[in-house]
């Protein structure tokens, strides 16, 4: 098993994968604050755009990584962590499996919430009638978005990075 850049025994797209955890909720932070203390609707759903499509990106071929070059992640912990305790095995498959509650919902949520927007908001983008659901989907993708990152976060530290 080759090292990833961070310095873990993980694989290149599994720590490509933290690194944009780690730069999707500042981002979206961003974008939060520019509708909501701005108005700036045109940057904000920019910002949307972005990073929906940097994550679909990312996630596709983190996805083509895992299942089809290394056939799972329970290989690639196999692979860089064979002293891994089977404890701590089932832990970090726990972990995974909350996590996967919320990577999954996220997408679904963050796609309904830009396909109900775009056509609804015009361009330029506007407040409209559109807004109060608008608002609701979009906290509950943000949020759904932010739990996503502290639990992929969680798994990598418990499965790569604690001993």
């Amino acid at each position: 098993m080759s090292n990833g850049f961070l310095g873990y025994n993980a694989t290149f797209m599994l720590d490509l994968v933290v690194c944009a955890l780690v730069f999707v909720v500042p981002v979206l932070a961003v974008s939060i604050f520019l509708v909501k203390f701005r108005q700036n609707y045109v940057w904000h759903r920019r910002l949307q755009l972005f990073l929906a499509g940097v994550l679909l990106l990312a996630v596709a071929a983190f996805e083509l990584d895992i299942q089809v070059v290394h056939h799972g992640w329970e290989n690639i912990v196999r692979q860089s962590r064979p002293d891994i305790s089977a404890a701590d095995f089932v832990f970090a498959r726990t972990v995974l499996h909350i996590h996967l509650l919320f990577a999954i919902s996220t997408p679904l949520l963050w796609a309904l919430t830009i396909s109900l927007a775009l056509p609804r908001f015009g361009n330029p983008p506007a407040p409209s009638k559109h807004s109060p659901l608008h608002k609701w989907l979009g906290w509950t993708s943000a949020l759904d978005l932010a739990m996503t990152s502290a639990t992929g976060l969680l798994f990598y530290y418990f499965t790569f990075v604690k001993r």
